[in-house]
């Protein structure tokens, strides 16, 4: 089909929706990482609709609805942040992406729940990753942002003009151009959002690294944006292998398909089981979807028990998860307004934008960018590859910028507000001038103010959140409210328990099978 790149209408723009997933870990108030179970006060962590735990006990998820205005998203952001503060003690948010001076391998709880077969995946899947990559890496935090364009828009444009084309295949054509652009330009955020320059001591035992020391002990580089999307972050030299194709939803789902069933021999030595303990649920490079490392992933809800890789093979792509953001340090909700607001702006220009199809060539040139920006970004001779050609970050995000202006101003007049612009001119500021960086911004304070201690840092900075939160207040309304629905989340939990009939070793088997069904169905598309 003949694809030309859409012109949005108002309604469109102020329609866009975007939703908020924060981890963080929680932390004694000197700085150690909690040793406590999630907290029951907090509801279910299997079933709460808002907050639950990611990797470990001791790391928390908060999650947003969708929204279509900035401010309602802010606004329960805010409120779960409250929820969370009035319930976990004298504990705190652990503000920055790196993680805290962390115990042993094993002293790190794995996140437990229940004893449903779902919870009990969910269990046995962490522990996979555990025996994989280490408890140490999943420990790193961040922010991810789901995008998405209003339904109306598609039904709009297969109106007037694309009246050949389904409704399905415009939505998954277009969010996969954006992936693509995405992917080519999201070092930009990196550079300009990147809060992860420096790492507890602890996290760097018995990895290889160039990494300067503080006199604390800490560590850091000194041009650094972002470690954790360095080599050093939540990186895999495994996954590397995965050649992921952007161009179609077949090309995305063939490629995924193959690394969720060939078994990877590493993995089948360390084996479903030991005993009666299980490891992980398969021995393929990627037990399940999620477990696939990347900066931006075309997502569809799911049914329960669903593969999220049948439900977007069989129904397309919904939305986009952006997972390449760091905790803000500066910020009480681990992102600020100004950036949510250039977010939007830089995932439509990358939506508006001409998007070529990748190559194999294209995507390690991509991952090349990543981890110089991640690593060497602020320093001013830094070139990263364009193409066949080596360009500086200046000249190429002054470029983005310039491109994003146009939009910036759609979004204000369809939203009537000046903010976009706003946001985009703080960006296009800290691209001349790399000390305005939130990354450098800390190094900073580090040896400022803090006596050259990334620990000192992040921990004066967590308990002035706590302090702003509990000066907000937690009206009696909101904590009958907050009861009844942690009191739900649990009544939900024993739903799901007294409904698991099946053992789990069935209930496992007949899950990671169902990529045996999905390869069948793209062989008949072949």
């Amino acid at each position: 089909m003949a694809i030309t790149v859409p012109v949005f209408d108002t309604e469109t723009l102020a329609g866009i929706r975007r939703g908020i997933e924060k981890e963080s870990l929680r932390v004694s108030p000197s700085g150690v990482l909690s040793s406590k179970c999630h907290p029951a006060r907090l509801g279910s962590a299997l079933t709460h609709p808002s907050i639950t735990t990611d990797f470990s006990e001791s790391q928390l998820e908060l999650i947003t609805q969708t929204h279509s205005s900035v401010e309602d998203c802010i606004s329960e952001l805010t409120q779960i942040h409250k929820t969370v503060y009035e319930n976990i003690e004298d504990e705190l948010l652990w503000c920055s992406s790196m993680p805290c001076d962390l115990p042993s391998e094993e002293a790190i709880p794995i996140g437990i729940y229940g004893v449903s077969n779902i919870g009990r995946a969910k269990h046995v899947y962490r522990r996979g990753l555990s025996h994989r990559y280490g408890r140490r890496m999943q420990m790193i935090s961040g922010i991810h942002y789901n995008f998405s364009i209003p339904e109306n828009a598609w039904q709009i444009l297969q109106k007037d003009v694309y009246s050949g084309t389904s409704i399905e295949e415009l939505r998954n054509h277009f969010y996969f151009s954006l992936i693509r652009n995405f992917q080519r330009e999201a070092w930009l955020l990196l550079y300009l959002f990147g809060g992860s320059p420096a790492v507890c001591k602890t996290y760097t035992e018995k990895k290889a690294h160039r990494l300067k020391n503080f006199k604390s002990g800490d560590m850091y580089l000194p041009e650094a944006t972002s470690l954790r999307m360095g080599p050093l972050g939540y990186q895999s030299d495994v996954q590397s292998s995965i050649a992921v194709s952007y161009n179609t939803l077949n090309s995305y789902t063939r490629s995924l398909q193959a690394a969720l069933t060939e078994p990877y021999p590493p993995y089948a030595y360390i084996g479903i089981k030991n005993g009666d303990n299980y490891n992980q649920l398969s021995t393929s490079l990627l037990q399940i979807e999620n477990e696939f490392y990347s900066t931006i992933r075309p997502k569809r809800r799911i049914k329960p028990s669903e593969r999220p890789l049948h439900a977007l093979h069989n129904r397309g792509v919904e939305y986009v998860e952006i997972r390449a953001i760091d905790l803000d340090p500066y910020s009480e909700l681990g992102i600020s307004e100004d950036t949510i607001r250039f977010i939007d702006i830089f995932l439509l220009h990358c939506l508006l934008s001409d998007s070529p199809s990748d190559s194999p060539k294209e995507l390690v040139d991509i991952h090349h960018n990543q981890h110089v920006v991640a690593e060497y970004g602020r320093d001013p001779n830094t070139k990263i590859f364009r193409g066949d050609n080596l360009q500086t970050i200046k000249q190429w995000g002054t470029e983005i910028i310039e491109k994003c202006f146009p939009i910036a101003t759609a979004l204000d007049s369809a939203n009537q507000t000046d903010k976009y612009s706003a946001a985009l001119e703080i960006a296009n500021q800290i691209i001349g001038n790399p000390e305005y960086s939130i990354s450098a911004r800390v190094l900073k304070d580090i040896f400022n103010d803090h006596d050259q201690s990334f620990k000192n840092f992040t921990l004066h900075n967590s308990k002035k959140h706590k302090e702003k939160f509990k000066k907000l207040g937690y009206p009696s309304n909101i904590v009958s409210k907050d009861k009844r629905v942690a009191q739900k989340s649990f009544f939900r939990q024993r739903e799901l328990e007294v409904e698991s009939k099946t053992d789990f070793e069935s209930y496992r088997k007949s899950y990671i099978d169902q990529t045996s069904s999905l390869e069948k169905s793209l062989k008949n598309m072949d």
